[in-house]
């Protein structure tokens, strides 16, 4: 780790980055990450590196580790607990770590500037509010429901894809207050009326298009949406 202080804006960064990491690692790629967590295996952790991707291994062997180490041993109680219950366990472990890892790289920063990073890592659901979806969503947009935030696409019954750009009446600042507690079930971001999401018809949670790769262009011909997830479950025999 460099010696030179980082800022705020780096850190968050750096928190953001292994943050996605791990989210991914509890949701879209759970299957992965539930087979790669043998309790026969020695103890594994679970990280987030800052080029957002996760991994499940041993613990540094370094003493003291160059950056605070996650949970010790997470595999141990993958078999005698059950899987949700298990998954939100590690998830609170790696909230602690995240935390952890942010202000020991901010060690060097002064109280404002502590505070300031505290409030930015605040404005994101925890990884265990994703993984639960804890998060209280109220008047979560549907199909036929003719009050859809802008950016937002559902399939109604007949497989067309209804989009309702900005409202025009007085109630629009409303509901985009109410549609922005909703979460990406991908990486776990706020809801933002600038930017394109798809609902999912089996589980009905709402993604950023970009997080499962789908335009609004392609959504168009689209009759059924299934996340990542769903399709895996659907596909199971």
């Amino acid at each position: 780790m460099a010696s030179t202080p980082r800022t705020v804006e780096e850190i968050f960064k750096d928190y953001t980055a292994r943050r996605i990491a791990i989210v991914r690692a509890l949701s879209q790629d759970v299957d992965e990450f539930y087979g790669l967590c043998d309790p026969d295996k020695e103890n594994l952790c679970l990280y987030g590196h800052p080029n957002e991707t996760w991994e499940v291994t041993l613990p540094a062997e370094e003493v003291p580790p160059e950056l605070p180490e996650p949970a010790l041993g997470i595999n141990f109680a993958r078999d005698g607990m059950n899987r949700r219950d298990w998954l939100s366990l590690v998830a609170v472990h790696s909230d602690s770590w995240l935390l952890s890892v942010a202000f020991y790289l901010g060690a060097r920063l002064n109280r404002n500037e502590r505070k300031r990073l505290f409030s930015l890592i605040n404005e994101l659901p925890t990884v265990f509010e994703v993984v639960t979806e804890r998060k209280p969503v109220k008047d979560k947009p549907t199909a036929d429901s003719g009050s859809k935030s802008r950016g937002s696409t559902k399939r109604s019954s007949d497989g067309q894809v209804k989009s309702n750009p900005k409202f025009a009446d007085e109630g629009y600042e409303e509901e985009d207050d109410e549609h922005s507690e909703t979460l990406c079930g991908s990486c776990g971001g706020n809801y933002n009326a600038d930017e394109f999401w798809i609902g999912c018809d089996i589980c009905e949670r709402w993604f950023h298009g970009k997080c499962v790769k789908i335009t609004p262009a392609k959504a168009e011909s689209i009759k059924q949406y299934k996340c990542p997830s769903c399709s895996l479950r659907r596909g199971r025999p």
